[in-house]
């Protein structure tokens, strides 16, 4: 007799995880062909929950077919707001930011990302968050690595903004108690204020 097919919610949240990366990263694919997914978001983000003016804002770089927040970034520091870049620290640390204006150098980092090459490192109030998937209550699915799990615990009062495209969206991303929320989570579509 052949053994029946574990259900997800049998599986170990490890492997439920891998899944749904798998699944996420093939919905993701090709998700913005004409380009224009950035700025919906950017006016999207601006009139429902802008960061108030002085607040230190780090976003990203987009990797692949990630959300472009570039267009928000130029966005916000027109406005004022001073900017910032992550840096990917050794596996196991928080993320670092490093002061960042559009138009300054970056050089490449670890995993595909790139960072501001020269500037201070700073302290975020307010993130934009990359993403694989993302469900109404505020969970998210990223690439494994934990870093904005441990970087969000470490920024305790800062806002989380995940910002993806709407195919990215699902009933429910599969999380354990270590997993940080996001506040809010922004696509070409619309804003979602996340339920708690």
């Amino acid at each position: 007799m052949v053994a029946p097919h574990p259900s997800p919610s049998d599986m170990p949240l490890k492997e439920r995880k891998a899944e749904a990366r798998r699944a996420a990263l093939a919905r993701r694919k090709g998700a913005d062909p004409a380009g224009a997914h950035g700025a919906a978001l950017a006016r999207h983000i601006l009139s429902r929950c802008p960061p108030p003016p002085g607040a230190l804002v780090a976003g990203y770089w987009p990797m692949g077919d990630e959300m472009d927040v570039r267009p928000l970034l130029a966005a916000l520091a027109e406005r004022g707001n001073v900017l910032a870049l992550p840096v990917t620290p050794p596996r196991g640390q928080p993320l670092l930011f490093r002061r960042w204006r559009p138009g300054d150098a970056l050089r490449p980092g670890p995993l595909g990302t790139s960072f501001p090459a020269e500037s201070e490192e700073v302290r975020p109030d307010w993130l934009l968050v990359p993403l694989l998937a993302f469900d109404q209550a505020g969970r998210r699915l990223g690439y494994g690595g934990g870093y904005y799990d441990r970087t969000l615990a470490a920024l305790p009062g800062a806002v989380a903004v995940g910002c993806a495209h709407a195919v990215q969206e699902v009933p429910e991303v599969p999380a354990g108690p270590q997993d940080a929320r996001l506040a809010w989570v922004a696509t070409e579509s619309g804003v979602v204020k996340c339920r708690s």
